[in-house]
Formats: structure tokens, C-alpha cells, sequence
């Protein structure tokens, strides 16, 4: 009886082929896969420490005369203050990269 593993055997010449374009295209599949993760975390990065969206230290927002600064918040790229002038409140909102008024809601009671 013969042995059918031999190296000469095609059918190992077939599989080994197939093997190595596995290997390839496993190979080319992890590079880009690391292309695509250092792209993302340079973006980020980017993003990061390129912002500009920071009020810097000259920042000066004018509250009415005799107001009363209660409390302050910022949040999607607003700055509301609430103040009081003379017993009624008043919310100020400012955007926070110009620190231009973009709106003015007072607070009343009714008579």
C-alpha cells in the first residue's frame, strides 16, 4: 500500500496555497484594522487639544447696574446667568465663545 501524504501530493500543494492567501489576507485585514484605530484616536486627539471653545482669561460679561449675580452655568456652548435686580430675577444667556447676550428671561410674580 502507498502512502497518499506524500510532499508530492497536489492536494498539499492546493491546501498549503490556500494557507498562505488565508495568512495574507488576515495579514492585510490587522493592518487595516490599525490604520482605522490610529486614524480614530488621532481625530480624537485633534479634537482635544484644538478645541478653542475655552472663554480665555479677558472674558468680561456686563451685568445691568445694582444687579446681584445669583448663580452661573454653561452647557451646550452657553453661559446662563441668573441675577437679581432690585427683587426680580432675571436669567441672562450669553454664548460662550463670543460672550455676546443671546437671550433674556425675567422672572415676576403675578398680581
Amino acid at each position: 500500500m502507498s502512502n497518499n501524504n506524500l510532499s508530492g501530493n497536489p492536494a498539499d500543494g492546493d491546501a498549503e496555497a490556500l494557507l498562505a492567501r488565508a495568512r495574507l489576507m488576515m495579514i492585510i485585514s490587522a493592518l487595516t484594522t490599525l490604520i482605522a484605530i490610529a486614524a480614530v484616536v488621532s481625530v480624537i486627539g485633534y479634537r482635544m487639544f484644538n478645541s478653542g471653545g475655552a472663554i480665555g482669561a479677558d472674558g468680561i460679561i456686563t451685568l445691568p447696574k445694582g444687579a446681584r449675580l445669583i448663580s452661573t452655568v454653561a452647557s451646550a456652548g452657553r453661559v446662563a446667568v441668573l441675577i437679581d435686580v432690585g427683587g426680580t430675577s432675571e436669567l441672562l444667556t450669553f454664548d460662550i465663545k463670543t460672550l455676546k447676550q443671546t437671550g433674556r428671561l425675567r422672572f415676576a410674580t403675578e398680581p
